[in-house]
C-alpha cells in the first residue's frame, strides 16, 4: 500500500471511559471498518431500562464507506448490539467460530431481521477486506475461548486493537497467547495500540484460569453436601472446569438459566465444550439425587433480579430450593454497580443456611483481563508510538497511561478521549481532530431509543417521591369550578394515615382556585400551573418531599347548554 497523502480516523462509539458497549470506528479514505459493536447494562439508577447501546447516528450518517464489522470475541459487551444496528448497517460480520455461533443465536431471537452474512476467521488468518485495510488476527487469552486481536495495516501505517486479553499461561484450552505474532508486529512498526486498559489499577499479573481449576477441584473434594455454582454463561473454560471436577468425584450436572443453557448448548455443538450426556439430569430429576452426587449449575452471578440464582435465593425458584447446608459458589467478580445486587443475594443465601464462597473470600474467580504487568508486556511487545487506553472505566485509562509513560511514551502520544472524540492520523502523527453524536440509546421492552433524559428523570420521581394526581372538574365558558379538587397517590403516602394531610391539602387547593381570575380558570395551562405550583408547596411544606404531580382537569359543560 501506498502512503500517500492517506489520512486515518478511529473514532470509538463507546468503550471509552466505561465498561460495555465497545464498539470502534476506523476510517481511511473511502472505507471504514467498525471493531465490535457490544452493549452495556443499565445502571442502577435506569428503572425499567433493560439494555444500554451505543448512538449509531455517525454510522447511519456514513455508512456507505463501512465495509464490515469485526468481532474480536463472544461477550455481550463485544456483540449484543449487533441484532439492533446491522438492520440499519447491512455489512458482513467477521468473527471467530464461536463467536458467531454466539451471535448466531441471539440473531434467532430477532426473527424479523433480515438475514445477515456471517464470514469465519481464525487466528493468524489475513484479510484484505477492502483497498485501505488488510486485517491480520492473532490469538489472545480471555474468559472466552475463541477470541483474537486485530492488526489493521493501512496506508498510513499499522494499528493494533488487543480486544480483551491477559497472558495466560496455562490456559484451559492449551491455546497461548500468539506472542510471536506481537513481537512480529513490534519489529515491524505499530503506529498506534488500542490496549484494553480494565485492570491496569491492579498490580502484578492475572492469576491463570486453571488455578480456579484446582480450587475448583478442592471444593468438590471436600464438599460432602450439594453444590450449587453460579458463573457467566459465556465463560466456556469455567463450565468445563465444573463439569470436570464433577466427573471426577461422582456427581451430575443439572444446568438452570436459559443463557447458560443456550451458551453450553452452542460450546457443545461446535466442540468447545466436553460434557458426557450420562452426567446431566433435569430439573425435575434433582429431588431424586442424593445431595453430594449434585452440581446445580446456573446463572445470576451478578446478582441479577429475574436469574435463576436470584430466585433461589428469594425463594421464588419453581423447581430449586436451598436446603440448609447446600454449598454455593459465585465465581465472579461483581460488575461496577452490581455490588450492592451480589451483596444482597449473598445475604439472602446464607438466611436460608446456605454456605456462600465468593470472589471476594476465595479463589473461585480470576479475571478475564490483564494486570499493570501485562499490559507493560504488551506495550513492550508492540512498542507503539500511539496508545489509546480502552475498555474501562476513566481511572483505569489513566492507570494504563501511568504504565506507558514508564515505559517511555511521551505524555502526548497518548488519547485518554470519550466516545465520539475523532483521532487523526496523517504522515505519521496523530491528533484529535473534533467528534462526533456519541451516547446512550436505552432500549426498554420493544422500544429503542424512545426512552431518554425526561422519562428516566420522570421514572426516578416516581420511584423516590411517588405520583399525586388532582383532578377538578371545571365550566369551561363559565370559567367556575364544579367539583374537587380529588386527590389520588400512590407511593407518596399511606392515603388510610394520612387522611389528615390530604384534606388539608384539597383546602389549600380550593383556597388557590377560588382566588384565580374567570380567564386563569379558563386557560387550562395556566390552571394546571397554579394546581401543580400550590401542591407542590404545600407538600413539600409538609413532608419534605417532592412527589410528581399530575393536575387532571375534566371539562364540564353548563347544562343549560
Amino acid at each position: 500500500m501506498k502512503k500517500a497523502k492517506s489520512s486515518l480516523r478511529i473514532i470509538p462509539l463507546g468503550g471509552v471511559g466505561e465498561i460495555g458497549k465497545n464498539m470502534f470506528l476506523f476510517e481511511c479514505e473511502n472505507d471504514a471498518i467498525l471493531l465490535d459493536a457490544g452493549l452495556m447494562f443499565p445502571e442502577e439508577e435506569m428503572h425499567g431500562i433493560d439494555i444500554v447501546l451505543p448512538d449509531i447516528t455517525y454510522l447511519q450518517e456514513s455508512r456507505e464507506k463501512l465495509r464490515a464489522i469485526v468481532l474480536t470475541h463472544g461477550h455481550e459487551d463485544h456483540i449484543g448490539a449487533i441484532p439492533y444496528i446491522i438492520g440499519e448497517l447491512e455489512v458482513p460480520v467477521y468473527g471467530t467460530r464461536l463467536t458467531l455461533g454466539l451471535l448466531k443465536a441471539k440473531l434467532e431471537e430477532h426473527p424479523a431481521l433480515s438475514p445477515v452474512k456471517m464470514v469465519e476467521i481464525r487466528a493468524g488468518q489475513e484479510l484484505n477486506l477492502c483497498e485501505n485495510f488488510r486485517l491480520d488476527f492473532f490469538r489472545t487469552n480471555h474468559s472466552i475461548p475463541d477470541t483474537v486481536g486485530v492488526a489493521m495495516h493501512t496506508p498510513v501505517g499499522t494499528v493494533v486493537y488487543t480486544g480483551d486479553f491477559k497472558f495466560d499461561h496455562t490456559p484451559v484450552d492449551g491455546k497461548i497467547t500468539d506472542f510471536y505474532k506481537l513481537a512480529e508486529l513490534g519489529r515491524r512498526g505499530v503506529l498506534l495500540a488500542l490496549i484494553d486498559s480494565t485492570n491496569a489499577d491492579r498490580p502484578g499479573s492475572t492469576a491463570s484460569e486453571s488455578d480456579v481449576g484446582e480450587t475448583i477441584d478442592e471444593i468438590f473434594r471436600l464438599s460432602r453436601r450439594r453444590i450449587i455454582f453460579a458463573t457467566f454463561a459465556s465463560n466456556i473454560h469455567r463450565i468445563q472446569q465444573v463439569a470436570s471436577a464433577a466427573l471426577r468425584h461422582g456427581r451430575k450436572i443439572c444446568v438452570t438459566g436459559r443463557s447458560l443453557v443456550n451458551s453450553m448448548r452452542i460450546a457443545t455443538e461446535l466442540g468447545y465444550l466436553r460434557i458426557p450426556e450420562s452426567t446431566l439430569v433435569e430439573l425435575d430429576q434433582i429431588n431424586r439425587i442424593p445431595l453430594e452426587e449434585l452440581v446445580i449449575l446456573t446463572t445470576g452471578s451478578q446478582g441479577e433480579p429475574m436469574s435463576a440464582l436470584t430466585r433461589i435465593a428469594n425463594s421464588d425458584h419453581r423447581q430449586v430450593e436451598i436446603i440448609p447446608g447446600d454449598n454455593v459458589i459465585i465465581a465472579a467478580n461483581p460488575i461496577p454497580g452490581n455490588e450492592k445486587l451480589v451483596a444482597r443475594t449473598v445475604d439472602n443465601l446464607f438466611r436460608l443456611g446456605a454456605e456462600v464462597i465468593h470472589q471476594s473470600i476465595s479463589g473461585v474467580h480470576v479475571s478475564g483481563h490483564a494486570s499493570s504487568e501485562e499490559i507493560k508486556m504488551m506495550l513492550n511487545f508492540l512498542q507503539p508510538r500511539y496508545l489509546i487506553p480502552v475498555h474501562g472505566e476513566y481511572r483505569h485509562m489513566v492507570a494504563c497511561a501511568r504504565i506507558a509513560r514508564k515505559l517511555g511514551l511521551a505524555q502526548e502520544n497518548i488519547f485518554l478521549i470519550e466516545p465520539g472524540t475523532v483521532i487523526e492520523f496523517a504522515n505519521g502523527r496523530g491528533a484529535i481532530a473534533g467528534s462526533v453524536a456519541a451516547g446512550k440509546v436505552l432500549v426498554d421492552g420493544l422500544g429503542i431509543g424512545d426512552v431518554g433524559n425526561v422519562v428516566l428523570r420522570d421514572r426516578r420521581i416516581l420511584a423516590e417521591e411517588g405520583i399525586v394526581i388532582i383532578l377538578v372538574a371545571v365550566d369551561p365558558e363559565a370559567g367556575k369550578l364544579l367539583s374537587g379538587p380529588e386527590i389520588i397517590t400512590r407511593g407518596f403516602v399511606y392515603v388510610r394515615e394520612s387522611e389528615e394531610l390530604l384534606e388539608e391539602a384539597k383546602i389549600a387547593l380550593s383556597q388557590r382556585l377560588a382566588s384565580l381570575e374567570m380567564k386563569q380558570m379558563r386557560d387550562w395551562n395556566a390552571l394546571k400551573s397554579n394546581i401543580r405550583d400550590e401542591a407542590a408547596s404545600f407538600f413539600y411544606d409538609q413532608t419534605g418531599r417532592r412527589p410528581m404531580i399530575m393536575p387532571v382537569v375534566i371539562d364540564v359543560p353548563s347544562p343549560e347548554k
